[in-house]
């Protein structure tokens, strides 16, 4: 019977002794993806392809290993005592909120070592980002992982969802959340979102700004379904934490910018 299938399997091939994991290549896909809409975005602004692959390829390792410092910090109790798991990344444990901080910190670096915007690099950037987001939950798919508390088989089904994710979401006989699938398709619909805020009289970072607010309300959301949470004390989960940070202080500085002058120039004219 169909529930009783075997789950996919996370390596996608073998290159010798070297494992290839569907996560990898679906990160690497989400990547390709984000870079091609950014490029094409750029164009149309005004930056060359050859300045947005530049910051891409210097922020992405940096965001991999802020990834990993955020989560170690948050774990280090399962750390400390096991030093040469740190770097074992392939392990599992990076947290997106890391990334995010040692993306945009990267960012601002290399646009004023360019005598570029931040504000108008950032917003050209973010469908792409929260496109990469939206992709790559589908790693933890393929590892069973980020998922929510158990459910029954029949939740599964009234979503409607093809069997293969029903069945990948049996874990040693219990049915869990698909959390992986709400936070995608949030991210998916925000990427819309984002292209169709191109249209409109916003301000420049506001788009940027409208990212920040997208994901975080619907990480928030997500968040409080999940069964793996990074938690700061007992009853309060870490990411939720940083989400409605992200979405205040999003909030104040756009009415700030626009307060102070600061956001004179609109996107649709930049």
């Amino acid at each position: 019977m169909t529930e009783h299938m075997q789950p996919l399997n996370p390596i996608a091939f073998h290159f010798g002794p070297i494992s290839v994991h569907w996560y990898g290549i679906i990160i690497g896909i989400g990547i390709m993806l984000g870079l091609v809409l950014a490029n094409r975005e750029g164009k149309k602004r005004g930056i060359p392809s050859d300045t947005i692959s530049d910051l891409i390829m210097l922020a992405l390792p940096l965001a991999i290993i802020t990834a990993r410092i955020y989560y170690v910090a948050f774990e280090w109790d399962s750390y400390k005592n096991n030093p040469s798991e740190i770097i074992a990344v392939w392990h599992g444990g990076i947290a997106i909120h890391g990334g995010i901080i040692g993306a945009v910190l990267t960012a601002i670096w290399f646009c004023k070592k360019r005598n570029l915007s931040f504000w108008k690099m950032s917003d050209i950037l973010a469908p792409s980002l929260l496109l990469g987001q939206a992709i790559g939950r589908w790693g933890n798919f393929m590892n069973q992982e980020a998922h929510g508390g158990p459910v029954s088989r029949s939740f599964l089904e009234s979503l409607h969802l093809p069997e293969f994710i029903i069945n990948q979401m049996n874990i040693n006989g219990t049915y869990y959340h698909p959390t992986f699938l709400y936070e995608s398709v949030w991210n998916i619909t925000g990427v819309v979102v984002l292209i169709l805020l191109r249209r409109a009289n916003l301000k420049r970072g506001e788009i940027f700004l409208s990212y920040l607010l997208w994901y975080s309300i619907g990480r928030f959301f997500v968040e409080g379904l999940r069964t793996d949470s990074l938690m700061l004390t007992s009853h309060i989960r870490i990411a939720q934490l940083v989400s409605l940070i992200c979405v205040v202080g999003s909030l104040f500085i756009i009415w700030y910018r626009r307060k102070k002058g600061y956001a004179r120039v609109s996107y649709v004219s930049d």
